[in-house]
């Protein structure tokens, strides 16, 4: 069983999730089918229809949770440190070539959210930083063509 490395925060937002779907979005659903019954005739009644197809993706997705929180391996990151790029740490980096500034942090792949400066362990810029260090330079092979970036920092917090 392959682990799937996640932040405390993101560990949390998963478990939130499960337990909206479990504790309210499954019964109103269960309600909404029982209403659309009553409606009558099941082979043209939308509303039932609908009501099942949204059941199946909630089961769907309560059933996907609940593996994911079983492989979870949650690390805290305050309790890292060190001067190399991992798991957790925040970077900031210069693009050498328009010189702008960029700050990242790396994290499990469900809590990846680039307006909020969190990228996927498993994507290619952060793939290319693990195990350097400031002062190093990374090429990343991106869809607009190979980006050089400097590091500036690498932190933990």
């Amino acid at each position: 069983m392959e682990k799937l490395p996640m932040t405390r925060e993101g560990f949390e937002k998963l478990q939130n999730e499960l337990k909206q779907l479990k504790t309210v979005d499954r019964h109103e659903v269960i309600k909404a089918i029982a209403s659309a019954r009553e409606l009558g005739d099941l082979s043209e009644n939308a509303e039932y229809h609908a009501a099942r197809e949204r059941q199946g993706f909630i089961e769907g997705r309560i059933a996907e949770l609940e593996d994911k929180l079983a492989r979870a391996d949650v690390i805290d990151v305050k309790l890292l440190n060190g001067t190399s790029v991992k798991f957790g740490a925040s970077v900031k980096l210069i693009d050498e070539d328009t010189e702008e500034a960029v700050a990242y942090q790396i994290v499990g792949d469900d809590e990846s959210n680039l307006s909020k400066g969190k990228i996927s362990l498993s994507s290619p810029l952060a793939k290319a930083l693990i195990g350097k260090e400031s002062g190093d330079s990374v090429d990343v092979r991106t869809p607009g063509g190979v980006k050089s970036y400097e590091i500036i920092e690498v932190a933990f917090h």
